[in-house]
């Protein structure tokens, strides 16, 4: 797997041993960086469900000004955290080990999030997508079409992109439930 854009371009990533994360393909970050590019000039990004970062890095390669990795995985964090120095990009990042849920109960800064937690996860999609809502930012949710997350009221989807048997869901924050 490789950097596909941007000022890293063409730099190797490495992805956990054991398989318990699963990497963007190119033909995902292809088509999901396709459509934020106007975006990312100078953005934040929180890279919630991190895993080897590869959607954090594509963002920073591609003009983000920082991001933020949240995993929980000591493996995962460790190819991270190699990815990041690959890359050069270990300065404008910082990783955080924690299970994400529990991290988004604090502030956060960012104005693209992407949530992209295990596929069969479908209650901690959604629940991460509900806490990560806010006036703003952009959420980016990844997931198989037969495990779509439900979309919390706050959240209101303003593109679907299918790729094989995935979808990305581009959120923006709606206001709350009652209509804010």
């Amino acid at each position: 797997m490789r950097v596909i854009a941007g000022e890293a371009k063409g730099r190797r990533l490495i992805v956990a041993a054991g398989g318990g994360t699963r990497s963007a393909t190119d033909r995902i970050r292809e088509t999901l960086f396709g459509i934020l590019e106007p975006q990312l000039a100078d953005a934040v990004i929180l890279d919630l469900f991190a895993g080897a970062g590869t959607l954090g890095i594509e963002a920073l390669s591609r003009g983000a000004a920082r991001a933020t990795f949240v995993e929980q995985a000591p493996p995962a964090i460790a190819a991270l955290r190699r990815n990041l120095e690959t890359t050069g990009f270990t300065g404008r990042s910082t990783v955080v080990r924690a299970d994400v849920l529990r991290f988004l109960d604090g502030p956060v800064t960012a104005d693209i999030a992407f949530c992209d937690p295990p596929f069969a996860d479908v209650e901690t999609h959604t629940a991460a997508l509900a806490k990560v809502a806010a006036p703003g930012r952009l959420v980016v949710a990844r997931a198989l079409r037969k495990h779509l997350p439900r979309i919390p009221e706050t959240l209101r989807i303003a593109r679907t992109k299918e790729i094989g048997e995935e979808t990305l869901l581009l959120l923006h924050y709606s206001g709350d439930a009652a209509g804010g």
